[in-house]
């Protein structure tokens, strides 16, 4: 199924991205052989599978999910921060990622 050049240049706007003439050709025939992947994989009879409603790695994963939600006390700032490569004022100073 071919992949129109609006239809990635939509797909880009939404994603935030800024794509070079190349790149939306490119783009362009990768999503489209991503489609023809997935239309195999929708031509798979999987009457016989039965359907998962959870994947479990074990006991563990299990027990987790289903704990208790006991209150217990708070780790506290001061030893929250005590790792923190740069706090300041009791929070966590991070690097700006937006704006300039």
């Amino acid at each position: 199924m071919p992949i129109t050049q609006t239809e990635v240049e939509k797909i880009a706007e939404l994603a935030n991205l800024e794509l070079t003439p190349e790149e939306k050709d490119s783009f362009s025939l990768q999503l489209a052989a991503i489609i023809d992947y997935i239309d195999q994989l929708n031509e798979v009879d999987t009457s016989q599978t039965k359907a998962w409603q959870q994947r479990s790695a074990g006991d563990a994963i299990i027990s987790a999910v289903t704990r208790n939600d006991d209150a217990a006390p708070s780790l506290g700032a001061e030893r929250a921060l005590e790792n923190a490569p740069d706090p300041d004022e009791g929070h966590f100073r991070v690097p700006r990622v937006i704006g300039g």
